[in-house]
């Protein structure tokens, strides 16, 4: 079923990396900047996220002894240093996640830059050194994200759906590992509705979005995928819905043969695997194509 697997350290049979995206009111104010103030019940519901879920979420890892990567914008750092803290206390990795979580496939070359120069300032303002790992904000990368990326001295992105294992991304200068996702795999399907964040979806039981995350571990385990997930503290980090994260954690455990690991030491396994010349990424250039693509255009057809 993969083309290229990869070994796993200690011949195990994946990879899981549980990874959280630490937004708290980042979105909210980025798509409400005028009125946010005003709208007291979301600036509520995503304040969970630092206030409560987080340190919920390094009690209950701590316990299991598990260190995961949390992505996380540079005006949360310099809004909830306290919480950032706590993390870095735990031993968690903190990666980076835009600046006010901007779409910067929607913005211009130029705004890209500057908020990623932003956001890498509060980084390394508030933790001393620079990021290794990035998550585009809604996985808007854009088709000028992997220079700015590469220029920044970044080692890894997790924000492309490309294929099931570590490959690698380049450019005409340089290349970096790609840890890639899928929608199958992130909580905000399931379970965010808002009006403030023009996402409404019918609310799953715990059980149900178990149900899908399950279901591709189990073939993730089966055939010696890298499974990623996508949790957000203010959605998977309340009481009925992290129970559930617990109980699919101690599934996994119990299967045996899985590796779990920060996105930093998967990074650091494949760039060992690469130096010995034990396994080779597949490359893609990025991006793929230029719009609009030539077959539009009827001359000379």
């Amino acid at each position: 079923m993969i083309a290229n697997p990869i070994p796993w350290p200690d011949g195990a049979r994946c990879a899981v990396a549980m990874t959280w995206d630490v937004d708290a009111d980042s979105a909210f104010n980025w798509y409400n900047r005028d009125t946010a103030d005003n709208l007291v019940a979301t600036q509520s519901w995503v304040r969970y996220d630092p206030l409560i879920a987080i340190p919920r979420l390094c009690e209950q890892f701590a316990q299991l002894g598990l260190r995961q990567t949390f992505f996380v914008p540079g005006w949360v750092i310099e809004k909830y240093p306290e919480q950032i803290d706590l993390l870095l206390k735990n031993e968690h990795e903190i990666g980076l996640h835009g600046y006010l979580h901007e779409r910067s496939n929607e913005i211009s070359k130029e705004d890209e830059h500057y908020w990623l120069d932003r956001a890498l300032n509060a980084y390394r303002k508030h933790i001393g050194m620079k990021p290794r790992g990035w998550r585009a904000p809604s996985f808007a990368f854009s088709k000028h994200s992997l220079r700015f990326l590469l220029e920044a001295g970044f080692e890894y992105d997790s924000s492309l759906m490309g294929d099931d294992i570590p490959y690698a991304l380049r450019d005409s200068d340089g290349s970096l590992l790609e840890f890639p996702i899928d929608w199958t795999l992130d909580d905000f399907p399931h379970y965010a509705h808002s009006r403030d964040f023009r996402f409404m979806m019918p609310i799953s039981s715990p059980q149900r979005a178990m149900e899908v995350f399950r279901a591709e571990f189990d073939a993730a385990w089966e055939y010696g995928a890298l499974w990623i997930t996508v949790w957000h503290p203010f959605l998977s980090g309340r009481l009925a819905r992290f129970k559930a994260v617990l109980e699919l954690l101690g599934y996994m455990q119990s299967k045996g043969g899985v590796w779990f690991a920060r996105l930093d030491q998967v990074c650091d396994h494949v760039q060992r695997l690469v130096t010995q010349g034990r396994w080779t990424p597949r490359y893609e250039t990025v991006p793929a194509y230029h719009s609009p693509l030539p077959e539009f255009s009827k001359d000379g057809y």
